[in-house]
């Protein structure tokens, strides 16, 4: 394991059990990425004792976006900053434990310089085996999210097909997932736990001080995804958050995931002419 990699574990418990118990694992490129999309694996396993969330962050923050108080950091003290900020939601989420492997952007996004990051995803869903995994999704903005979105990908075809997740999410962050097809679009109930989920979002205090309050927008969006949702019904709950489906992709005899990505972009484009 990479001597940048900081293993945060909240419970009094040992690492091999941390990471064993793991029923529900989030693996996302920034400090924040997890809280934002995938909630609905945290607040599934809050305060459960027969289910844990984990979470896998993959950079180490020196690029964020940085003012007011926090305007004259430097990179090095970033990532401190941000370590800390995703510890502590951590602890507050009741995480089973939480690994900040410490990558740079650049290493993330050079197919070649991500090997690393690939051999160290690939011993972590090895000792978790989870039933559900979050991540990102192939159609996000952010290059470093789509990045680590292969670089899943890339380790969970290493593992054998019996010690793979159950389901696999490729969840929206930058890019929201509306535009899918109802049949491509999995929604994921986030309604539960809402003083848990902006305790969460206000932890990263260094990302709202730097001129983006994410915390508000991303409630906004799980409410907007709710009401937006179906034209023609009630809403049943008020907050949603889109996916992806991404485990065909793990399944034999999967599509390369740009035929995956092109099918859902043909059907979307059908649903807009069919109107016209």
């Amino acid at each position: 394991m990479s001597q940048q990699t900081d293993l945060f574990i909240p419970g009094n418990v040992c690492a091999p059990e941390a990471q064993a118990r793991t029923s529900h694992l989030g693996i996302g490129a920034h400090q924040d990425d997890l809280e934002f999309m995938a909630f609905h694996g945290i607040s599934t396993c809050y305060e459960q004792a027969g289910a844990w969330f984990s979470g896998i962050t993959c950079t180490d923050g020196a690029g964020s976006a940085r003012a007011g108080a926090f305007a004259d950091k430097t990179d090095a003290e970033m990532q401190q900053i941000r370590l800390q900020e995703q510890r502590r939601a951590a602890e507050l989420g009741q995480y089973s434990f939480m690994a900040q492997l410490g990558f740079s952007s650049a290493q993330v996004k050079d197919p070649e310089g991500r090997e690393e990051l690939v051999d160290q995803l690939e011993r972590y869903l090895l000792m978790t085996q989870p039933e559900v995994l979050y991540t990102h999704n192939p159609a996000d903005q952010h290059a470093s999210h789509v990045a680590v979105f292969h670089a899943v990908m890339a380790a969970l075809q290493r593992v054998p097909p019996y010690s793979r997740p159950k389901k696999v999410y490729g969840c929206e962050v930058w890019r929201d997932l509306d535009w899918l097809s109802p049949e491509d679009k999995v929604a994921l109930d986030v309604s539960g736990h809402p003083e848990l989920a902006k305790k969460l979002n206000a932890c990263f205090e260094s990302q709202i001080a730097g001129g983006k309050d994410y915390g508000q927008a991303v409630l906004g969006r799980r409410r907007a995804n709710a009401t937006f949702y179906d034209s023609h019904s009630v809403d049943t709950v008020d907050q949603l958050w889109f996916a992806m489906d991404l485990t065909p992709l793990i399944e034999e005899d999967a599509p390369t995931i740009r035929k995956f990505v092109d099918a859902k972009l043909d059907r979307f484009r059908e649903s807009v002419r069919e109107l016209l």
